[in-house]
């Protein structure tokens, strides 16, 4: 008798008709093969408690913050509720630019927002100008009726433009830091931290509207009836320190000279607070200096160690490749790299089948106890099980 040679059509028919009875016999005997690897992992981490450094400085409270991971290099009485002056404009810009549907379209000013004391545009009745316009004339010039104009407009009235700076405030962490204006005239209910104030620039130069508009030396603003206003920056720092990139000046007879500045280089950020600082150009400068100086930005998931491989039973392959997805840039002394410990919990083994970006295990990165960064291990490529039926499909394709 001679052999009958099976078609490919055919083979791959007998391999369904086999794998839907195994699929069907497995679900009437209740035969269901599973693998269940799951690692809790923290959520909302605060931020780690690591020592602040030491810095001279004349201002009542001074913070020194990287931007990106809010850690707190240098630091002088960063908690003490203080008054901020205009540096209050950082909140009132962020808010607006965030909650505003339309930075570009125009509207005509009130009379609510004409002649509000301290510095100004010198705003007029009726004028029409964009948010967007008003925001250059809020943050290079200090215009606090600028700040009154955008508060109606974005909030419908300033009482509701409030409300949402202080949420904003509570979002962004800033729990010590209460505004009851838009331009921060001295007031016994309104007061920030340093701390809390790094912390507020730093989640607003994350915007790049915001740090295009404070990054701004001189530009001008025309209205929609022709009036030109010619506007510069009162951040000398912009001009004169290497990296300067924004943000805020301000004075008022309670709060004093209070600067917030901000520098880039290297891929990091810093941000510094002095608040009530008579010489705060230079001392910010000295500050910002002696951040560049002493820290640098380390990826820290260059120094894992763990095995990068799992053993997997039952599959159609003996072991699996693992890793993480991302990188954890943080800001270090040289002297503190020595420190650093990593801990890593990894799954001893798989049973197939197994998906690839499957979580099995984690690690951490601590400096002195202090968790620093946690990220999650996963599987690179997918097992597939060595199952009754797949081996029946081999079989078969291989007769």
């Amino acid at each position: 008798m001679k052999a009958v040679k099976m078609t490919n059509k055919a083979k791959t028919f007998l391999a369904f008709l086999f794998a839907f009875i195994f699929f069907v016999s497995a679900c009437i005997g209740g035969i269901f093969l599973s693998s269940s690897h799951i690692i809790s992992a923290l959520s909302n981490q605060s931020m780690p408690s690591l020592s602040v450094s030491e810095a001279s400085t004349s201002a009542k409270a001074m913070c020194v913050m990287e931007a990106s991971t809010g850690r707190v290099l240098y630091g002088k009485n960063r908690h003490e509720k203080l008054p901020m002056a205009s540096t209050t404009k950082i909140m009132t810009a962020i808010t607006a630019i965030e909650n505003c549907k339309d930075l570009d379209e125009r509207f005509e000013i009130s009379p609510r927002a004409v002649g509000i004391p301290g510095t100004s545009l010198y705003l007029r009745k009726g004028e029409t100008l964009s948010v967007r316009e008003l925001l250059y004339g809020l943050m290079l010039i200090s215009g606090n009726d600028a700040s009154f104009a955008i508060g109606e407009r974005v909030g419908g009235n300033v009482e509701n433009f409030l409300d949402m700076m202080n949420k904003t405030a509570q979002k962004i962490g800033a729990l010590s830091s209460h505004f009851d204006n838009t331009h921060g005239l001295d007031s016994q209910t309104h007061y920030t931290t340093a701390e809390d104030l790094a912390r507020i620039t730093s989640y607003a130069m994350q915007n790049q509207t915001f740090k295009e508009i404070v990054s701004t030396k001189n530009t001008k603003i025309v209205s929609g009836e022709g009036k030109t206003r010619y506007l510069k920056n009162k951040n000398r720092l912009l001009n004169s320190l290497a990296g300067c990139n924004g943000v805020k000046t301000g004075f008022t007879n309670d709060a004093g000279r209070c600067l917030v500045s901000s520098a880039e280089r290297d891929g990091m950020t810093l941000v510094c607070v002095v608040l009530n600082c008579g010489p705060m150009f230079e001392e910010s400068s000295q500050l910002l200096e002696k951040g560049f100086d002493e820290f640098k930005l380390y990826d820290l998931t260059n120094g894992y160690t763990y095995k990068r491989t799992i053993p997997v039973e039952e599959g159609r392959m003996s072991e699996v490749r693992i890793g993480t997805e991302g990188k954890f840039l943080y800001p270090l002394k040289e002297s503190e790299l020595d420190k650093v410990e990593y801990r890593v919990k990894v799954d001893e083994k798989l049973v197939a089948p197994v998906k690839k970006g499957q979580e099995v295990g984690k690690v951490e990165i601590f400096i002195d106890n202090n968790l620093l960064f946690e990220e999650k291990i996963y599987t690179m490529e997918e097992v597939r099980g060595n199952t009754i039926w797949n081996k029946i499909k081999d079989f078969i394709f291989k007769w």
